[in-house]
């Protein structure tokens, strides 16, 4: 009897932009979940969906944060900070596997809340994609689960949407704890965008290539998000050209320590901006 031969896994339509993702950001390790397997809990992990819900497992969760803050600053930050620190933890990283597979390879992945789980020390995310979204002539188009869209325009409608259908269940569950609106929740979500994929983009040599594709992606009039990324140059003293953006929500950090805020913080002038970008500072 001849037994019929085993057809091979479908090839994952993002594992080789994933490659370069971790390549570019070493510390996050990511798992591609197989077909049946099962969703990695307990250990340190943490299910997306039961952080959206907002109560023992974003306790647990946020406990890092809190102990993280004790551990480097000797002091308590304020519960709505501490909030505000793990989603920007969560979604930083998150995001990233929605909008490098657009970026580098012209495919928008898929992420249910139910098919992914967090792990914080060391940094890793497991996940299952079943739907992707892609351009037409894409080998990949052949593949399960692939919806083909008609151009690059409707290509980033789907990043739009892959990301506001992944964020919006997790400001659920952490948004009473910020003490934010919705617009508010919503401009932190368009900075963790703009800021994960331009310093992926810095980090890959195409710096300016996402600083372009990133204005066309968030053009400030696409709700639920907020504001454009932000864009700019400042002049340095010898004529230096250097990109800066403008965020369109505030990581809180300042609470902490008022005179060390990032280089996009609102709170940071232009001066000090410069003084930050130049390349021996």
């Amino acid at each position: 009897m001849t037994l019929p031969a085993l057809l091979p896994a479908p090839a994952s339509p993002v594992a080789d932009a994933y490659a370069r993702l971790t390549e570019a950001y070493p510390g996050l390790s990511l798992r591609e979940l197989g077909p049946g397997e099962p969703v990695p809990a307990g250990e340190g992990w943490f299910g997306t969906a039961g952080l959206a819900e907002g109560g023992a497992d974003l306790d647990a969760f946020l406990a890092w944060d809190m102990e993280q803050v004790r551990r480097d600053y000797g002091e308590d930050a304020r519960p709505d900070v501490i909030a505000t620190f793990g989603l920007h933890r969560y979604l930083w990283p998150t995001l990233l596997l929605i909008t490098v597979p657009w970026f580098l390879r012209r495919r928008v992945p898929r992420l249910s809340p139910s098919s992914m789980s967090f792990r914080r020390t060391p940094g890793q995310i497991a996940f299952r994609i079943t739907e992707f979204s892609c351009l037409p002539g894409d080998p990949a188009a052949r593949l399960p689960g692939a919806r083909v869209v008609p151009d690059d325009a409707a290509l980033r409608d789907e990043v739009r949407a892959a990301v506001a259908a992944h964020a919006e269940p997790l400001l659920a569950g952490f948004g009473p704890r910020m003490r934010r609106g919705r617009r508010a929740l919503w401009g932190m979500v368009t900075d963790e965008i703009v800021e994960g994929l331009w310093y992926i983009g810095e980090t890959l040599g195409e710096g300016q290539r996402a600083m372009t594709e990133l204005q066309e992606l968030l053009p400030g009039t696409v709700k639920p998000y907020v504001g454009t990324p932000g864009f700019r140059l400042l002049s340095g003293p010898a004529g230096e050209q250097l990109p800066t953006r403008d965020r369109a929500s505030c990581c809180l950090f300042y609470t902490l320590r008022p005179d060390d805020t990032c280089v996009t913080c609102p709170r940071t002038c232009d001066a000090d901006r410069v003084a930050q970008l130049l390349p021996n500072a």
